[in-house]
C-alpha cells in the first residue's frame, strides 16, 4: 500500500528557503485542500443523511483518532454545545491515550488495536450511535479496531482519511477520503491533512445541526450565552427577527429566556 501522506514533499531544501518562499509555497499547497474536500461531498452527503436519521432517534456521534486527528475530533465535538445549544453528550471526541494526550503525546497509544473499542464501550455505544474514525494515514490501529467492532454490532460507521483505499476505509460503511497529496514538510499531517479533516468535520456537524433544526435562517438561535460578545450577538438577532428596535428590551428578553429562539417565540406569541 502506498501511503500518500508519507510521500516525500514536492519541495526540497526547505531550510534554505527565505521566509517569504516558505510562506508562499505553504499557501500554494494549502490552496489544493478545498479542491480535495470538494471531491468528497457526495460521500459526506450520504454519511450526514444517515447521521441525521440516527440522531433523530436518540443516537450520538463518536469521533475516534490519535494525535492531530484525535485533537481535531475533540475540537469539533467540544464546539457543538456552545454553538448549537446541543447536549454535551451528543457529539463525543475520543483520543488514543485519553484526555492527557490532548496536550502531550502518549507513546504507542495509537498502536493499541483494542484501545478505541475499550474507550467506546465506556459510553455504552449502541446501534443508534455513529462512530467516525479520523486518521490521516488510514492505518491507525486504535481507530481501525474500534470501527471494526462497532460495525460488527450494527453501529453506523464512517471515516475521514487522506489516503485512498486505506485499511480504515475498508472497515467502514461511509469512507471519506480527502487525498491532499504529500505534505509541505514530509509526513507532517498536521498541515494539509489536518486542514482537510477540519473542513470535513465542520461540514458533517454543521450540516447535521442545521438538518436537526438548530439553525433558523442563517442564525445560531440556540447558541449558549457564555460571554458578552454572544449576548450582544443574540440581542441583535432578536432585534432583527422580531422587529424590536430597543436594544435593552431585546437584551432583557434574551437574558430572561436564555436563547434567541425562546425569546423570539415568546415575544411573537405575547406582543
Amino acid at each position: 500500500m502506498i501511503i500518500v501522506t508519507e510521500q516525500t514533499s514536492k519541495y526540497s531544501d526547505l531550510d534554505k528557503m527565505s521566509t517569504k518562499e516558505l510562506l508562499v509555497n505553504m499557501n500554494k499547497e494549502d490552496k489544493t485542500v478545498p479542491i480535495a474536500v470538494e471531491k468528497c461531498i457526495p460521500n459526506i452527503e450520504k454519511l450526514v443523511d444517515k447521521i441525521v436519521e440516527r440522531l433523530e432517534r436518540g443516537g450520538r456521534i463518536f469521533y475516534l483518532g490519535a494525535g492531530t486527528s484525535g485533537r481535531l475530533g475533540i475540537l469539533d465535538a467540544s464546539e457543538i454545545p456552545p454553538t448549537f445549544g446541543a447536549p454535551r453528550d451528543l457529539v463525543i471526541g475520543l483520543i488514543a491515550g485519553g484526555d492527557s494526550a490532548i496536550r502531550v503525546a502518549v507513546e504507542a497509544a495509537e498502536d493499541d488495536w483494542e484501545g478505541g473499542w475499550s474507550d467506546l464501550q465506556q459510553y455504552g455505544v449502541s446501534k443508534d450511535d455513529v462512530v467516525i474514525g479520523i486518521a490521516a494515514s488510514g492505518t491507525t490501529p486504535y481507530v481501525i479496531g474500534a470501527v471494526k467492532e462497532a460495525r460488527s454490532i450494527g453501529v453506523l460507521t464512517g471515516c475521514v482519511t487522506c489516503n485512498p483505499d486505506s485499511p480504515l476505509s475498508k472497515e467502514v460503511e461511509f469512507p471519506i477520503e480527502a487525498v491532499v497529496g504529500p505534505e509541505f514538510v514530509t509526513g507532517s499531517t498536521r498541515m494539509k491533512a489536518g486542514t482537510a479533516q477540519k473542513l470535513v468535520l465542520n461540514m458533517i456537524t454543521t450540516t447535521t445541526m442545521i438538518k436537526l433544526g438548530r439553525v433558523k435562517g442563517n442564525k445560531m438561535v440556540d447558541m449558549q450565552l457564555t460571554n458578552l460578545k454572544l449576548v450582544d450577538r443574540g440581542t441583535r438577532m432578536i432585534m432583527e427577527d422580531s422587529g424590536i428596535t430597543d436594544y435593552e428590551k431585546a437584551k432583557e428578553l434574551l437574558l430572561t429566556h436564555g436563547s434567541v429562539r425562546k425569546a423570539v417565540e415568546y415575544y411573537k406569541n405575547n406582543k
